[in-house]
């Protein structure tokens, strides 16, 4: 009869638990990134990153007044709201940001609980962005 002490059994089942999880989620692991900016790590982000899509989560209205050059308006007031979120590409790179950094931490929890990889909430909105002299267009 062969006998194992609690240790070594824990350490069994605890592996078996350990593979079986590797197996279900085919292998990867993802790891998300979410974390709150200021205005000026979001200028860079948006310098060293390209491909990075800033989303305006203000009315359309506060949107047409003055925006981050690039950035594309989807109103978090907006009944299909989480409905546009759910058409973009989780992979890709995000910055969120609204007026003052509400709205957009809002948004920042939604995009967190459907997956998105990689977001970034900038802190303050564009109030911030404009009194630190970053450039808007309208």
């Amino acid at each position: 009869m062969v006998r194992m002490s609690l240790k070594n059994l824990l350490m069994l089942a605890l592996s078996v638990l350990l593979v079986t999880g590797v197996v279900l989620t085919g292998g990867c692991a993802t790891t998300q990134i979410i974390k709150d900016v200021t205005p000026q790590e979001a200028f860079t982000l948006i310098q060293d990153k390209p491909d990075i899509v800033i989303i305006d989560v203000r009315t359309p209205q506060e949107f047409a007044e003055g925006h981050i050059e690039g950035a594309i308006n989807l109103d978090i007031y907006s009944e299909t709201f989480r409905d546009e979120l759910n058409k973009l590409d989780r992979n890709k790179t995000y910055l969120v940001y609204c007026l003052s950094g509400g709205r957009s931490a809002g948004a920042l929890d939604i995009m967190t609980e459907l997956g998105f990889r990689e977001v970034y909430n900038m802190l303050g909105g564009i109030n911030k962005w404009t009194a630190e002299g970053l450039p808007i267009t309208e």
